[in-house]
């Protein structure tokens, strides 16, 4: 059985992590998603509860999808997890640098390897960052959020379906 972790902040989920999940449970047998606490990422909408009853909202249709919350360095959970990879998304080259060397720290201090997907053309433009920035303006994020995403941007925010 092969188990990944699939670390963010999800503040909030959008369409293009639910693409990353999607394909990781097409391909993996036990994929977890955790809301992780990032210090460097202010300004949030959900707390990390939130989040994560969201998320298992959204994947609720997909039986080896669990959702999880953590605060502490992802390669700690990976490890308590025993996960075989830390699974990251990539939008553009930008995405890569950054990643890269992220995922090379985690191998250093913990052995477990990253794997990249990259996404589709169609979502790569979508970040939490805009989705929140443009959610607190009154604008239209339905094409890049999950309706329950949605409804409850609406119910912190105000706005309407």
């Amino acid at each position: 059985m092969t188990r990944v972790l699939y670390p963010g902040s999800f503040d909030p989920i959008h369409k293009g992590h639910v693409e990353l999940v999607e394909t990781a449970a097409n391909v993996f047998d036990d994929v977890l998603v955790a809301a992780v606490g990032n210090p460097d990422k202010g300004g949030g909408v959900f707390t990390l509860d939130e989040r994560a009853e969201v998320i298992s909202e959204v994947f609720a249709h997909l039986p080896n999808v669990r959702t999880m919350v953590h605060t502490n360095l992802v390669v700690t959970l990976a490890l308590e997890q025993e996960a075989d990879f830390i699974i990251k998304g990539l939008r553009a080259v930008s995405d890569f640098e950054s990643e890269l060397q992220m995922a090379q720290i985690n191998k250093e201090i913990s052995g477990v390897e990253t794997m990249f997907l990259p996404s589709t053309s169609s979502s790569s433009f979508i970040a939490s960052k805009y989705v929140r920035e443009i959610a607190r303006f009154g604008g239209d994020v339905s094409s890049m959020v999950p309706g329950p995403v949605l409804a409850r941007l609406h119910a912190k925010l105000g706005g309407s379906d």
